[in-house]
């Protein structure tokens, strides 16, 4: 089945938003299978890693739809800060995110990338949400209420974004085991200016579940 960019720069992927400090990135393997859902002749070659200094950028090829469409991303670090000397592991990961890149440039997930928050038509009926969001970066929010803004982690210095993000990763983890009530008493552990930082960095999933239970 043929698709157009504009076609697939519709489809909604926040479900599938993985998230670290602040950045954004697609689930490669859910970005895969669906570009072999949508066209299963699609195929992507990766080429030879360039070295800048001791960083190095890895590239993603992906032909699909009849086009070609190539993509580059540094060997980064969960501070998403470029790694020196990049191991193996390093490496792999920085690959399959380029991966996901690189199919994002045939319309899927593109407007992760132009750091929009829902793909154009969807843009006007979250008018009031992005309202209210706005609103909360002037009015501290009471202590017991979560709101996600952009810049969330600009106040903390690093050693409180490595520990946002080591927590992040325990409060995903718990969500994942379904263990949501553990995951909710980490959470209201925070400060309400960390737990607005937590948040930017939960992926949609984790985030919906979270406030589910709240409702519950």
């Amino acid at each position: 089945m043929m698709m157009h960019y504009t076609e697939l720069r519709k489809i909604n992927v926040n479900d599938y938003i993985e998230r670290k400090n602040g950045l954004a990135y697609l689930s490669w393997s859910w970005a895969v299978d669906q570009l072999l859902q949508l066209d299963e002749s699609a195929s992507w070659e990766y080429a030879e890693p360039r070295i800048f200094g001791e960083t190095m950028m890895v590239f993603c090829t992906v032909h699909a739809f009849g086009k070609s469409r190539t993509a580059q991303l540094p060997v980064m670090d969960f501070r998403n800060k470029a790694i020196h000397n990049p191991d193996a592991f390093s490496v792999n990961t920085a690959m399959q995110r380029c991966l996901a890149k690189a199919i994002s440039l045939h319309g899927l997930g593109m407007y992760i990338y132009a750091g929009e928050d829902l793909p154009m038509s969807e843009m006007k009926e979250t008018k009031e949400e992005e309202q209210e969001i706005n609103k909360a970066k002037e009015i501290k929010a009471p202590r017991d209420s979560i709101t996600p803004t952009a810049g969330a982690l600009e106040e903390f210095n690093n050693d409180e974004k490595d520990l946002l993000a080591k927590i992040a990763e325990e409060v995903t983890e718990l969500v994942q085991l379904e263990e949501l009530r553990l995951a909710h008493e980490r959470c209201e552990m925070l400060e309400n200016d960390e737990k607005v930082g937590l948040w930017s960095l939960l992926d949609s999933r984790t985030r919906s579940a979270l406030k589910k239970y709240k409702k519950v």
